[in-house]
Order: structure tokens, then sequence, then C-alpha cells
């Protein structure tokens, strides 16, 4: 029995190897995976199971570039896919949020749409590696005070054009001004940050529909959206982007909860205590701003759902009517 092509998940970590995993409508189904670019002397493969594997490493591609895998099970199916997360070893949630299949059975490009935190911590292999994405456009959502704090690193040689695009949610600095969120455990926080997302479709309209006007001012764009954690200013644009594109909220949902797989909230709670005076806060009280919940990202949809539609939404608050989104897909779509 075949291959299942949507169950397909191909991540770098940051020391390089690939991590490649798969289902298929039966579990004796064999897979066999192989780079398209294998010509790398040291390559290994290693399988999970030799009888029924579902999981396999891969080792010794070189660092500096992308790769692409051709997936085959016994049958003749195939899938030709590109890693998900890219293994940067200065900001852990880097992915392409391309090859997704949309309502009309295409799929988004590979290779153009990108998604991130801050590129502040970036290392000299991951400056080679974001050199040769060729990225066009960055659309950076940090508030001033963060961009001026933690300056991005970017390649020296054929940089993205920067825009600037500052998002602070409304309730944001007056509930750490009045001390809200010292007090209650979790559920302050996770209410916040429910809130936060509400009001990214409800206050922060101009900044969403600058960061589309931006994106279609540059030919075939390849860009990276992204903001201090790549998680939630960044998790609704990727996710207002993808519906733009035509993929269906089940799949927007599911790419918007991949942080959780590629991003350690437990990593981050030191910086962000700093960045607004929690020290004397509780690990878990702090824990929600630091993770996802598809209650999070399911009250945005609620609040667009308040406009009738998404291109209801997208063509009144965000200046992309049918018009717009039609090159958007020209651009960002293949059969």
């Amino acid at each position: 029995m075949p291959l299942l092509a949507d169950t397909v998940h191909i991540w770098r970590a940051p020391e390089g190897d690939y991590h490649v995993e798969w289902e298929a409508s039966h579990p004796q189904t064999r897979v066999t995976v192989s780079p398209l670019d294998a010509a790398a002397p040291d390559l290994q493969l290693h399988y999970e199971d030799a009888d029924a594997a579902s999981r396999l490493r891969i080792s010794g591609l070189p660092a500096d570039r992308r790769h692409t895998f051709r997936l085959q099970d016994q049958h003749g199916n195939e899938l030709v896919a590109m890693e998900r997360r890219l293994g940067m070893q200065g900001t852990p949630n880097f992915r392409d949020f391309g090859g997704y299949r949309t309502t009309d059975g295409r799929r988004v490009r590979w290779g153009y749409l990108y998604r991130s935190g801050q590129l502040s911590g970036l290392t000299e292999r991951d400056l080679a590696l974001l050199a040769y994405l060729q990225l066009d456009l960055l659309c950076d959502f940090r508030r001033e005070e963060e961009q001026s704090a933690s300056p991005n690193r970017l390649p020296r040689e054929r940089a993205p054009r920067v825009a600037s695009l500052p998002i602070t949610p409304g309730s944001n600095d007056a509930a750490f001004a009045n001390g809200q969120l010292d007090r209650g455990g979790r559920q302050p926080m996770f209410n916040f940050m429910v809130d936060i997302n509400r009001d990214f479709v409800e206050a922060q309209s101009p900044m969403y529909r600058r960061m589309f006007a931006e994106i279609l001012a540059e030919d075939d764009a390849r860009f990276l959206v992204h903001c201090a954690a790549g998680k939630d200013r960044t998790g609704f644009a990727a996710a207002i982007i993808l519906m733009a594109l035509g993929v269906s909220v089940d799949q927007v949902m599911a790419d918007y909860l991949l942080t959780r797989r590629f991003f350690d909230p437990r990593q981050e709670i030191d910086r962000l205590r700093i960045k607004y005076g929690f020290q004397s806060v509780e690990d878990e009280a702090i824990m929600p701003m630091l993770e996802v919940h598809e209650a999070y990202l399911q009250r945005a949809l609620q609040a667009i759902a308040d406009y009738g539609d998404v291109d209801t939404y997208l063509t009144r608050e965000l200046g992309v009517g049918s018009a717009e989104r039609e090159e958007l897909r020209r651009r960002y779509l293949e059969d």
C-alpha cells in the first residue's frame, strides 16, 4: 500500500544531520529516500528499521546549502520534497512554509516562503546558508526597541531588502505595566496570548497590509517573515499568507503548531525574564508566552470570521483582493 504524501516530514538538525519521517497506508510498505544531489563522499543513510522503516537519518550532506529528496515506495509512488526546518544554529525555528497542498490540488512552492525568529545570533555557517537562499525581502515584525537591542545578522553580499513592520499588540504594554501577568499562575498569561491573536486581526491590519504590499512590490520575491521567537506575530503572518494562497485552515493550523517540534520554550525563559522584567515570576506563569496552542490561532480565525470569510478580510483589511490573490498564486503555487 502506498506512501502517504502529506505525512512526510523532513528537517535538519543544527549539527547538520537530516531527519526524514513518513507514513504509509500499510506498515510494511518499503520506502527508499535519496538526496537528488547525492554527490557527497561522506553520505550515510541510517534507516530506523530495515523491515518496516518509517524514519531515516542522513549525514554527510554539505551544510552550506539546501538539499532536495526523493521518497519512493515499492509501488512506484514518489514524492520530491525539501526540509521543513533548516538547520540554523543561531535561530531554532527557521522554516520553509512551502510544500503544502492547496484546496484546488496545487502546491505551494518550496524555497520561496520562510519564517523564523530573530537572526541576531546567526553563526558564520548560518550566514552562508542564508546567503544560499538568495532572499529578496525580509519582513521584521519586532518592535523598534527589539530591533535595536538585537540587530539581525545578514549576509554581506546580496543581503535582502529589510522592511521594518513593528507590531505591538494593543494590550501588551498596559498589561506589563500594571503587573497583571505577575499573578495567578498560567491562566492570566494564557488568556493574554489568546487576546494577542485577536488583536492581530482587529488592530494590527495596517502592518500586515504593508507586509503584503512589500511582498507584491518585489517580482517573484523569495521572502522571510520573522519576529523575536518566530511563533506569534510571525505565526499569524504565515497563516494569512497560506490562506491567501488557498491552503486549508486545517493545514494552516498544522504548520502553526509545528513550532512545538522545533522550538523549546524552556530554553527561552531566561531571555524573556530579562526582556520583560519577569525575575520574580514563576516559570509556569511565563510558559504560555513561549508556547503555541491551537486556541491562540483559533482566536484569530474567529476574529477573521467576523468579517464573513477569509477573502473578505483579506480584501477589506489587508488590500489583498482577487487580483492580488491571483498574482500571489501565480508566483507561489505549482501544479
